[in-house]
């Protein structure tokens, strides 16, 4: 036999990748969101970030227009 325990090695090493994959799996089962779900719920975060990145460039905007104002004046 002229591999010696290279065989059993690699099966140790092929059931502790399996394991780890596995522990991923049940990881991403135990949130209970489908991929639809998770898309809607993203998309929803998004617009949520979008809205209020809006809000601080009106308010922005408006403090930039009352300054240039009072600069005139």
């Amino acid at each position: 036999m002229t591999r010696g325990n290279q065989r059993d090695l690699a099966r140790a090493k092929n059931a502790k990748k399996q394991q780890e994959q596995q522990k991923k799996k049940n990881a991403s089962e135990k949130t209970g969101m489908s991929l639809s779900e998770r898309k809607h719920r993203d998309a929803e975060l998004m617009r949520e970030k979008q809205r209020r990145k809006e809000e601080q460039s009106l308010v922005r905007s408006k403090l930039l227009t009352n300054f240039t104002c009072l600069k005139v004046l």
